[in-house]
């Protein structure tokens, strides 16, 4: 690594180390890293090849997915998955994110037992290249915690000295009250080790040990693991529960700086030796904190879970006023043009509630939280540091979270709701991430939650693929209604430049009943005036237009509007979606 460019990102790597570590060990983990970051280059010299400027577009959507996520007898997982996705997905999506892969012992995958296999399970190696020769990847990073049944953990308890620095061993009496963490159990949970009994550092459950990133030779493996990834077609890495990695007794443990310096010093790595990698950060936190990881625009991840949309898009809906909505939407700046958000309303997670603190009342988030209860989904709670609780997360189908408690409504009703809350999040700027259950319109699974007792089951059923194709070739399934009006959003949302992530949004308020926005293409040569209606009734709009054309055509069905003297008048029926696009704007 020669050059100018290089050495300057090696005296950054450097300067990290030394905000970690110290001065006085900064020269020896430095050294080990860039003999790391060598052996990498010399074997994979393409990785090192200049990014495009244009990393992702408005042709770039993410589809959420479990590799096993289509069941079909006979057949490996992620074979079925690969075929699915082709017959189905190939000029619509263009990324993959592979919900953990490996070999797990629970979580459904995010207790990873070893981080360089593919769980036999699913497939291999084969059929993740397979999957990535008509997709884009994005991969897990889950290197906040490791499965205790992990060689790394075994080998701890075991005395194994290439692992004593590994997790985190505490008193058991050690005041970890200021520690923020989304669950209630105990921080420290007791193992019998080599040495006696030990209270070691789990976050998350006693399965999930958290790894001890105070020590060099922590982070050194789990840059190993980054780089193994990108050497198997990862171009997207999600740095899954980030918000924990770096642990100091008396403070909250979490976005503490030396956390931002971690996430600083893995973009550093990958700007060295893989550029063209993303990385993207799941910290489901208040807003601001959330959006810290953007750095200076310049030096963290290119990417952040907009984590404050699926709670406000919920608020939305259920209240038929979009103000709150509007006005968070109105406050969104980015840092430069070299980031944007990750744009989602469901995953294979819960809705967290967090962000939408400061933006919502407490009022207002507990009115989702009981609506969500009223529709049969379940509410996790956190500890507050006064000893209190305050909702967490809800589990629910995010389709089911936006029904109307009561009489069962009429498919096409439903459908027709659920798509006008998909095109907000389509229309936002930033990249859409959309998960499996939400494109092909299923329905939550309170079965499998109960019978698991795990909650966040209930969004993660995984069906038979005669089933789901059955239902997909029926005009008058759900799943066939949903996945037909995603596809033509989709559609047109890929076709057109004002949809690119860096393409200027501005938010416009015409009704409170209405979300409304105007995107912007790059070089401002058209912009699509994006109008929502978020209610069940219909309502008439009068639009100021900012643009010299008077003639509007609607994307989505071609129905073309005219203004007169700059003012646009037209009626939005119930949870009805106009993108209007206006040429020479």
């Amino acid at each position: 690594m020669p050059n100018k460019k290089n050495a300057s990102l090696e005296k950054k790597l450097y300067d990290h180390i030394a905000f970690i570590y110290g001065q006085d060990r900064a020269a020896a983990i430095h050294q080990r890293l860039l003999n790391q970051l060598n052996q990498f280059n010399a074997l994979f010299p393409r990785q090192s090849q200049p990014s495009r400027n244009n990393r992702v577009t408005e042709r770039d959507s993410v589809l959420i997915t479990y590799g096993d996520m289509i069941q079909h007898n006979g057949t490996r997982p992620l074979q079925t998955l690969g075929e699915f996705l082709q017959n189905y997905l190939a000029e619509l999506i263009s990324t993959v994110h592979i919900l953990p892969f490996f070999p797990y012992s629970s979580d459904d995958g995010f207790s990873v037992i070893d981080y360089r296999q593919v769980n036999p399970e699913l497939g291999d190696w084969e059929d993740i290249a397979s999957l990535g020769e008509h997709f884009r990847l994005m991969f897990d990073a889950v290197v906040n915690h490791i499965s205790a049944q992990s060689m790394e953990f075994q080998g701890y308890l075991k005395g194994d000295p290439a692992f004593e620095t590994f997790f985190l061993s505490l008193k058991p009496d050690t005041d970890l009250s200021s520690v923020f963490r989304p669950r209630t159990t105990p921080v420290l949970t007791p193992f019998q080790t080599a040495r006696g009994e030990e209270y070691i550092w789990t976050t998350f459950n006693d399965d999930q040990i958290d790894l001890n990133y105070a020590s060099p030779d922590v982070l050194l493996e789990v840059i190993d693991v980054l780089l193994f990834y990108i050497a198997h077609g990862a171009e997207l890495i999600r740095l899954d529960a980030i918000t924990f990695i770096w642990k100091e007794i008396g403070t909250t443990c979490a976005s503490l700086p030396r956390t931002h310096r971690l996430v600083q010093l893995m973009r550093t790595v990958l700007d060295l030796v893989a550029p063209h990698v993303i990385i993207i950060t799941e910290t489901n936190v208040p807003h601001k904190e959330n959006i810290s990881y953007f750095g200076n625009g310049a030096d963290e991840a290119q990417m952040v879970y907009n984590f404050s949309l699926p709670p406000l898009i919920l608020h939305t809906f259920h209240t038929g006023n979009a103000t709150s909505l509007s006005q968070w939407a109105d406050s969104l700046t980015l840092p430069s043009d070299r980031v944007t958000f990750f744009n989602f309303l469901a995953s294979h997670d819960g809705i967290g509630l967090t962000p939408a603190r400061g933006i919502l009342s407490e009022a207002a988030i507990n009115a989702i939280a009981e609506r969500v209860e009223a529709l049969g989904g379940y509410v996790s709670y956190k500890n507050n540091p006064d000893g209190g609780q305050a909702a967490y997360e809800l589990n629910i189908n995010y389709l089911d979270a936006l029904c109307v408690p009561g009489p069962v409504e009429p498919i096409a009703w439903i459908a027709r709701r659920f798509l006008a809350a998909q095109a907000i999040m389509l229309a936002l700027r930033g990249v859409p991430g959309i998960y499996f259950h939400s494109l092909f319109g299923s329905r939550g699974w309170r079965d499998g939650a109960q019978q698991s007792g795990r909650p966040r089951t209930i969004n993660r059923r995984k069906p038979f693929l005669r089933q789901i194709e059955t239902e997909l070739a029926d005009s008058n399934s759900l799943r066939q209604i949903v996945f037909r009006g995603y596809a033509h959003l989709l559609r047109q949302r890929t076709a057109h430049p004002a949809f690119h992530p860096n393409a200027e949004q501005q938010i416009v308020f015409c009704h409170a009943a209405v979300f409304a926005m105007w995107r912007r293409s790059p070089e401002r040569k058209s912009a699509v005036l994006c109008l929502h209606n978020v209610s069940a009734e219909t309502h008439e709009l009068h639009i100021l237009l900012q643009v010299e054309t008077q003639t509007l055509r609607d994307m989505l069905t071609g129905a073309v509007f005219l203004a007169r003297d700059g003012l646009l008048n037209l009626s939005l029926q119930p949870y009805e979606v106009r993108w209007l696009v206006a040429e020479n704007a």
